[in-house]
């Protein structure tokens, strides 16, 4: 399986397509890349898809330390680096974003658009963090099989999870959340304790800028996108109706479309 050395450990990643110009996807806490294989299929024949794993999640190392959001930043740059990729269309869906926003503040020149997915710049709301410390130490004695159906109530829309007629997704889904280790906390405290990035940060985004919100999200309520919207000078903002958290899987269609549309810009 494809994996490189990026910032001292090995991402796994995948690379597909060839055209000229490329789309790097980072996905969100409990996940990995998989959870925009619409994505790719629907671009692959116009771009070169690159999706990756963060670092200990999905198939990639599991070091012991550096999961807050400047080291995954650093990571994502140095995937970058070693794909030859100098200049991309960056993609990034909840903790992706958190890198996403990163990238394109600190390193604007790499960066040809942005794509915000369920994302916030501000850190984790307080009333949040007793919840998730809670979770996390269920996982630690137990397992994620021990939180799957409160977490599966964060991740997808209702619309998602009462609908009889996805019921082998929902399926799949559990069990990709539930393939996580224990070390998946680690991941969860940098997600916790980020710290947000600054309104005068994003007045500074100057490149093409979408972004996407479920209209369902209860983890980054649609408020929190509507914020980015007002920061990022020239932003689009598309909500899609009845997504949640993770509308890349839950209406992968209108998410295609908003990107098509948003890429013609």
């Amino acid at each position: 399986m494809p994996h490189l050395t990026a910032n001292g450990i090995q991402l796994y990643y995948e690379d597909t397509g060839q055209g000229v110009e490329t789309i790097v996807f980072s996905h969100g806490l409990l996940w990995s890349g998989r959870m925009f294989a619409e994505q790719v299929r629907h671009l692959k024949g116009r771009y070169r898809v690159i999706t990756y794993d963060h670092r200990g999640q999905g198939r990639s190392e599991v070091p012991p330390s550096g999961y807050d959001m400047d080291t995954l930043t650093t990571d994502a740059l140095a995937l970058m680096d070693a794909l030859g990729i100098e200049r991309c269309h960056f993609a990034g869906l909840s903790m992706g974003g958190f890198v996403a926003l990163r990238l394109a503040t600190r390193h604007p020149e790499r960066i040809q658009s942005l794509i915000l997915m369920e994302t916030t710049a501000q850190p984790e709301p307080a009333e949040n963090v007793p919840r998730y410390r809670m979770l996390q130490n269920i996982v630690r004695l137990l397992g994620t099989w021990s939180v799957k159906k409160p977490v599966m109530q964060i991740m997808f829309s209702q619309a998602f999870l009462q609908d009889t007629t996805r019921t082998a997704q929902r399926q799949h889904w559990e069990r990709e959340l539930t393939s996580n280790k224990r070390t998946i906390t680690r991941a969860v405290q940098g997600v916790i304790s980020r710290e947000g990035v600054p309104p005068e940060a994003l007045a500074t985004i100057q490149c093409p800028a979408l972004i996407i919100v479920g209209e369902q999200d209860v983890a980054t309520v649609p408020a929190k996108s509507e914020y980015l919207h007002r920061h990022i000078p020239g932003s689009r903002l598309v909500r899609i109706p009845n997504a949640g958290h993770t509308s890349s899987v839950e209406e992968p269609e209108a998410v295609n479309a908003a990107i098509d549309s948003f890429l013609q810009y």
